[in-house]
């Protein structure tokens, strides 16, 4: 028998084609560790699935991966569901992979992990970003479902609470692939054309599938990138979206984002009331003093007999000049005493003293006092003052203390 000779393609095409028949094979789901994951610019996805002792080869086209709602990374555990055949060019087998999820979680678990870490390492999170709710807003924006309960909720208690503030709806879808982008788009609206004062976006309760279009990464940044304060209000009190962590302030559930977006109108009422209670009593007990004020200044001696001050003023005047001719007679006494004494004093010097006694005062003809017989000779002319009047003689003789003591000394003798 002449055995039959295979060409490569042949023998390649053959195992294609008994893989290819295999049930098993056919839609096999298989668990492993993801290794040496690429995604080309074509938008396929390549990679390994491996375990502690093999590995296999994968490939996700373009539209199988196009609808991953994470992002698959090395070191992953993961289930790749798909077929199993042969690529006749290499000669290789390989698991053509139509679905791919993490391993013990959910994809839209890890998805969601991976946006919120990814978010939180922008900053997009950062309380210093976050607005605060205006006290008093004039307009609100809620951006929402028409069809869904949460908006007639959202209506009833803001219109309750506080009817002053009108209430703008801006309708999107909140559930499916259109969703995100529309929400997008009416935040955006809302900022370009400042139609509001604030923002609440959310949507009633639901699954996480139900919720993810408030997961999108487009929402979180639209909510980032808003002027206006945004509530965001997603499903009930356990449900946490990435709209949640990015908004200025999260409200459990549509209800409570109602709530906390616009003050009571009834314990406004009552801030007013108790407010107006306080001035009427503060006006009331400042109008007392100023009453107390006027009978206290209209009984004052002042205002009651006018001509009193000038009196009392007069009485002071008098006061104070009999207190100044004191001091000024005081001043002078001490002086004019002195001025006395030395008077005296100089009284008791004075020549005219001495006149009056029986002296008299002998001057030159220059003047000059004479003290000593010695200083006038014979012939000179000499004036002799006495207490009154005065005399001009002319020197006879001179007697000296000399001669007086030679006739002295004779009469001894």
């Amino acid at each position: 028998m002449e055995r039959h000779i295979f060409t490569v393609s042949e023998v390649n095409e053959l195992i294609k084609a008994i893989l290819d028949n295999e049930p098993l094979l056919g839609d096999v789901c298989i668990r492993g560790e993801l290794s040496n994951y690429k995604m080309y610019p074509s938008g396929h996805h390549y990679f390994t699935l491996k375990d502690e002792q093999s590995a296999i080869r994968c490939v996700m086209f373009r539209g199988q991966a196009s609808r991953l709602r994470f992002r698959p990374e090395n070191g992953m555990k993961a289930l790749a569901l798909g077929r199993v055949t042969v690529f006749p060019r290499d000669g290789a087998y390989q698991l053509y992979c139509n679905e791919l999820t993490p391993d013990g979680v959910g994809d839209l678990h890890v998805a969601f992990e991976q946006l919120k870490e990814k978010l939180w390492k922008e900053g997009l999170f950062d309380e210093s970003h976050k607005k605060p709710l205006p006290p008093y807003p004039r307009a609100i924006a809620v951006i929402t479902s028409s069809a869904g309960a949460a908006v007639h909720d959202m209506i009833r208690i803001l219109r309750r609470r506080y009817p002053l503030a009108a209430v703008k709806l801006l309708p999107v879808r909140v559930q499916g692939a259109e969703a995100p982008a529309e929400i997008v788009g009416a935040i955006r609206y809302a900022n370009r054309y400042q139609v509001a004062d604030l923002i609440i976006t959310g949507r009633g309760g639901g699954s996480i599938e139900d919720l993810w279009a408030f997961n999108d990464e487009r929402v979180a940044r639209a909510i980032y990138e808003s002027q206006l304060p945004v509530i965001s209000a997603v499903g009930h009190e356990p449900d946490v979206t990435i709209a949640d962590f990015v908004a200025d302030v999260r409200a459990a559930t549509p209800s409570h984002a109602a709530e906390i977006a616009v003050p009571d109108q009834g314990e406004l009422r009552e801030k007013l009331q108790s407010a107006g209670l306080h001035m009427t009593r503060a006006q009331a007990k400042r109008l007392e003093l100023l009453r107390r004020r006027l009978e206290a200044l209209a009984s004052k001696r002042v205002l009651t007999d006018p001509m009193a001050v000038i009196q009392d003023k007069r009485m002071l005047l008098a006061h104070l000049q009999k207190n100044l001719g004191y001091a000024a007679s005081a001043r002078l006494t001490g002086p004019r005493q002195r001025l006395g004494a030395l008077a005296a004093s100089l009284d008791a010097m004075s020549p005219l003293k001495v006149l009056g006694r029986g002296f008299a005062m002998a001057t030159d003809n220059r003047g000059q006092i004479l003290r000593r017989a010695g200083e006038a000779a014979p012939g000179d002319g000499i004036r002799v003052t006495l207490a009154e009047g005065s005399l001009d003689c002319r020197v006879e003789n001179v007697h000296t203390e000399e001669d007086s003591h030679e006739r002295e000394e004779g009469k001894e003798l």
